[in-house]
């Protein structure tokens, strides 16, 4: 097992009782046509419920409303990205992947490399990511489907 391994499977086994959730929606102009499904609050509501269901201390709501997810110049995905640097958030939860982003090299290089390298569990509700269990083989096939969706 290389460094990185141990280094994330320690955090894991330390965050396990505490999670500390940022919550993080987005919509974007393009996704207002598709209705309340996939309006800000609607996202917000479903992922408080989970959370709470789940008895995770959510410590923020984080959105990003008209923003593009084609990049990841958005002012709250910068703040939650802080946080979880600070060590603030050890979990982040979006309705879906598509949600994080829809450039899959960025996508892929938050799921895979930065929320690793800082102890942090993601879940996409509505796509059954989760990367505390591990089983996420279909989640950089889904960033590069939702790459082409914007």
């Amino acid at each position: 097992m290389n460094n990185a391994m141990m280094y994330q499977n320690s955090r894991r086994k330390e965050n396990c009782d505490t999670w500390r959730v940022g919550i993080y929606c987005r919509l974007s102009k393009d996704d207002e046509l598709n209705g309340e499904s996939a309006s800000i609050s609607n996202q917000r509501d479903i992922l408080t419920n989970y959370c709470n269901s789940q008895g995770w201390q959510i410590v923020g709501v984080f959105q990003d409303d008209g923003y593009t997810g084609l990049n990841t110049e958005r002012p709250d995905l910068q703040r939650l990205l802080q946080a979880c640097e600070k060590g603030l958030v050890n979990l982040v939860i979006t309705k879906d992947q598509s949600r994080l982003g829809r450039n899959h090299v960025q996508t892929g290089y938050l799921m895979e490399e930065f929320f690793p390298k800082h102890g942090v569990r993601y879940v996409a509700l509505y796509d059954n990511v989760d990367t505390y269990s591990g089983d996420n083989e279909i989640a950089p096939f889904k960033n590069i489907l939702n790459d082409n969706l914007e």
